[in-house]
């Protein structure tokens, strides 16, 4: 616990799909106090909303802190879903059902009491990768988390890409399979609807419904709706043959995801994050591979492709970056 500070600790959410993370993090990127919560996003935005504030708030009592205190710092929120950088809105977010132009930041403000920075979660898991995990001296690399949804965020020539309007990144809304299934973008063979955690939950629960036998029905204790993205890797690892399966085909779909990025950007290393990473080689090599053969020969010889060295804390750590560069960029 903290009992006294001498530099201001920053506040941290990254609001997720299927998970929220609440930190309290100093200036270096030490982790002061954390909790994690399921997010229940089927429960709508104003739910959600509370609990991530709940949980907030959680965090700095557990460091012995007040929303008063001069030790804290601005708060920053790194949320999936399109950013409306200049006002503070979460435009849409597919995996937070319910999620049309919400004003996050303002709401929060008059909750918290502190002033607000909003980030795309998987932007600021881009710039923490860059600044404390796998890209450190890398100014060139893409950040893909692949979970319940599928996220990106781009860093060229050692800065954030964003785009015009701050929703630059949507990598798992690009268009794989013109006649795929639906996602819940709105759209037609996303990436997303292909290789994510829900992708791969959805076909094992079709397949197993279908008749095919599996090890995935037992260690869903039977439950067809238990199925998800860690059970069929558990699956896997014991040599099942739908498993193997399943995670050969997301691998592939994700390795033509990865040749489109391979080819438009010319990253020096793409950096592969979120639930799914968990699955390793599993997936990363067969989508290597894909890159290998389908790629153009420069930029497929010159891409490194590697999982994440943050893990869960890629976006908390990001957000202190990224509250560090809104800093410095203040004071030029």
């Amino acid at each position: 616990m903290v009992t006294s500070v001498s530099e201001k600790l920053i506040p941290v959410v990254d609001l997720g799909g299927s998970k929220i993370i609440a930190a309290l993090v100093s200036y270096n990127g030490e982790i002061i106090a954390e909790e994690h919560v399921a997010t229940l996003a089927e429960q709508g935005p104003n739910a959600v909303i509370d609990r991530m504030l709940a949980t907030l708030k959680g965090v700095i009592s557990k460091a012995n802190l007040s929303l008063s205190s001069p030790a804290i710092s601005r708060l920053v929120i790194a949320s999936a879903g399109a950013i409306d950088k200049h006002n503070g809105i979460v435009t849409s977010s597919p995996n937070l059902p319910g999620w049309q132009n919400i004003t996050l930041k303002e709401t929060v403000e008059k909750e918290m009491g502190r002033e607000v920075l909003l980030i795309n979660d998987a932007s600021a898991a881009a710039i923490g990768e860059h600044r404390f995990g796998a890209g450190r001296g890398v100014d060139n690399l893409i950040y893909v988390t692949v979970s319940t949804g599928i996220g990106g965020g781009i860093i060229t020539d050692g800065k954030l890409y964003t785009g015009v309007s701050g929703s630059a990144g949507e990598i798992g809304h690009m268009c794989i399979n013109l006649n795929g299934p639906h996602c819940s973008c709105g759209n037609i063979g996303c990436l997303e609807s292909l290789a994510s955690g829900k992708a791969i939950a959805r076909e094992a629960q079709r397949r197993i419904t279908q008749g095919t036998k599996s090890l995935i029905l037992e260690l869903a204790e039977g439950e067809i709706h238990n199925i998800n993205a860690r059970i069929v890797s558990d699956a896997a690892r014991r040599g099942d043959t739908l498993a193997i399966e399943l995670i050969s085909q997301v691998a592939t779909y994700l390795g033509i995801g990865l040749v489109n990025l391979v080819n438009i950007f010319n990253p020096e290393m793409i950096i592969i994050g979120g639930g799914m990473s968990q699955m390793g080689e599993m997936l990363l090599s067969p989508a290597r591979q894909i890159v290998e053969e389908r790629a153009y020969r420069l930029p497929a010889e010159a891409v490194q492709i590697v999982p994440s060295e943050l893990g869960d804390y890629s976006s908390i750590l990001g957000s202190v970056a990224f509250l560090q560069l809104d800093e410095f960029n203040s004071v030029r």
